[in-house]
């Protein structure tokens, strides 16, 4: 029998999801399976009364997550800004697996996307046999969520074409979505919202309309606050795809990752962490889950090609492809960083070895 290869989150956490909910004594908003306190546990973690813990899925400010889930309590919609990395999805997705037990009432924002994506469709066959009718309408996910009180999620709100966005007005300020064909319209029920996410580096960006932008109570995704709270992040996430990538257990060396979040870190903020030396900042974000991915690459080489330790060898490729995204300029950059910074620090001349063979 096939095996899902990544599990919605109401799947993946469902004992939680259930646990929470016996235990919630807290007021819950219409059509909501947990209160917003439960659903802000359940994305922090934490050990309940009754001693079992719940999984954190976000490592952050919890206040943030305060106000997100507060923002869906109301007629406000969400919209989660932040550069790429930032947990941006994974917190829409847990956000909508916990109040609405289903994170799949999903648009995905594209530059080519038409309204019909967030308003409706035809079944074609059904309209050219019987003309327009409800059996004829293929509602889009954001009609779903409104027929069934659940949250819906749009993501890259702003890769979307100006003019489709704005066909989210009526359905944000007026709760309905006209279907004039039928002389009908779709009215939200109780527990409908929207939860959108927004990518501020993308250079496919469509501002949003002031219209629109009223409609959203905005929070901003940070970068983790410190280098032992991304590190923590990035070894978790690892765990967690690890198993699910059916990778055996690899010896990855907190040691590693820390040097690779560090390196990551410097770039980004263009100084070293001591701050002793400006470094110059390539055009890649270098984000938290940049780095999670160079780290599960390296899990795979160390597993199919290496003796099954996390090596530099092992993370010099990944590190490299993530950082050299412009040929010229950023491999530049990358190779002054190398001569300057890593070749000079204590105990990372395996790292610099391996780095400067790949380049």
């Amino acid at each position: 029998m096939a095996e899902i290869l990544r599990p919605h989150a109401e799947v993946e956490y469902a004992k939680e999801l259930k646990l929470l909910e016996k235990v919630d004594k807290h007021p819950r908003p219409t059509n909501w399976n947990l209160s917003p306190w439960a659903v802000v546990t359940y994305l922090m973690g934490g050990k309940l009364k009754n001693g079992k813990e719940i999984e954190p899925k976000y490592f952050g400010n919890r206040r943030l997550m305060e106000i997100a889930v507060a923002t869906l309590a109301t007629d406000r919609a969400l919209l989660l800004v932040g550069i790429p990395g930032t947990a941006k999805t994974w917190v829409s997705e847990h956000i909508a697996a916990a109040i609405s037990g289903d994170s799949t009432l999903l648009v995905q924002g594209t530059a080519g996307m038409n309204e019909e994506a967030i308003r409706y469709g035809w079944n074609y066959a059904q309209l050219l046999a019987k003309g327009p009718s409800r059996k004829a309408l293929v509602v889009s996910p954001i009609g779903r969520a409104m027929e069934d009180g659940k949250i819906a999620r749009i993501e890259e709100l702003t890769r979307i074409p100006s003019d489709v966005q704005d066909a989210l007005i009526t359905v944000l300020s007026e709760k309905l979505l006209p279907i004039p064909e039928l002389n009908e319209e779709i009215q939200a029920n109780r527990g409908f919202n929207v939860i959108a996410t927004a990518n501020d580096r993308d250079k496919g960006v469509n501002e949003l309309s002031s219209a629109l932008r009223r409609r959203f109570n905005t929070v901003v995704m940070p970068l983790p606050a410190s280098l032992e709270e991304e590190v923590k992040i990035v070894q978790t996430r690892v765990e967690k795809l690890g198993k699910t990538l059916e990778l055996p257990k690899v010896d990855s060396s907190v040691e590693q990752i820390k040097r690779l979040v560090t390196i990551f870190k410097e770039l980004r903020e263009g100084k070293t962490i001591d701050n002793r030396t400006r470094v110059k900042t390539p055009s890649a974000t270098l984000s938290t889950a940049e780095a999670i991915s160079v780290i599960n690459s390296g899990h795979s080489l160390a597993t199919h090609f290496g003796n099954g330790k996390l090596t530099a060898n092992d993370l010099a490729a990944g590190i490299t492809g993530a950082i050299v995204k412009d040929p010229v300029q950023d491999k530049n950059i990358w190779l002054e960083y190398l001569e300057t910074v890593v070749k000079e620090r204590k105990g990372w001349s395996d790292l610099y070895r391996a780095c400067k063979e790949i380049v």
